[in-house]
């Protein structure tokens, strides 16, 4: 695979991870060692707060104005890779994700994909979650940003990366995808993700919510509106 397989970029945006990020890279360092990788962490605290944690040397750090959209759109053009993979901080990738990644993107017709999801906190609501996410990606092929979302870099510049809103850039990347008629793979491994969030706000308020922007973003409210729901 090594002779075909293009190297992979991971883009991490980040905000007040500094105690989490060095165990983050660790993990993507030990996914598959044999393979060379690219590790680009966005900061998104204008002071960087972030990098002077970063303890692997290798890492590829850089600032950006605050917003998901915005820190990807940044690590993306600092990219060297052939294939992007767009990871949150606080989400672990499956044994092999990388193999995965490069066997899925051998296929040409495919130009983007991600994982199914999976969360790290033992409880029914998220087991539920997680077979709701499962059914709505294999009907929409719609992935969330939480499920890995990794795309060819010449086609992410082509399209124009991320369209630059406060929130559901991750969908509507993948719906402009959708409609250019280009094909989305959903890698059927689960990735697991930290489920803080919904741990501080309540798990049943949060996932609720959640549920409500998705559709509220799929009735046509513009994300400016919607975000001012998500931030806690």
């Amino acid at each position: 695979m090594a002779n075909i397989s293009p190297e992979l970029s991971v883009i991490i945006p980040v905000l007040d991870e500094a105690a989490g990020i060095n165990r983050a890279v660790a993990h993507l360092r030990q996914v598959d060692p044999r393979l060379s990788i690219e590790i680009i962490v966005v900061d998104g605290d204008p002071r960087g707060t972030t990098i002077p944690a970063i303890v692997d040397g290798a890492v590829r750090t850089t600032t950006a104005p605050r917003g998901r959209a915005v820190q990807m759109n940044c690590g993306a053009a600092l990219a060297t890779g052939d294939i992007l993979l767009f990871l949150h901080a606080d989400t672990v990738l499956p044994p092999q994700a990388f193999a995965l990644i490069l066997a899925a993107m051998n296929d040409s017709r495919i130009v983007a994909g991600a994982f199914d999801l999976g969360f790290d906190a033992d409880l029914r609501l998220f087991r539920i979650t997680e077979g709701y996410v499962f059914l709505r990606t294999r009907l929409t092929r719609v992935p969330f940003g939480d499920q890995a979302i990794f795309i060819r870099k010449d086609y992410f510049d082509r399209i124009g990366g991320y369209r630059q809103i406060p929130i559901m850039e991750d969908v509507e990347l993948m719906k402009r995808i959708r409609k250019r008629g280009d094909r989305i793979c959903i890698i059927p491994v689960k990735v697991r993700t930290s489920a803080r969030r919904y741990m501080r706000e309540g798990i049943v308020y949060g996932t609720f919510r959640n549920w409500l922007l998705q559709i509220l973003y799929a009735l046509g409210v513009p994300p400016e509106r919607l975000v001012k729901w998500y931030r806690s």
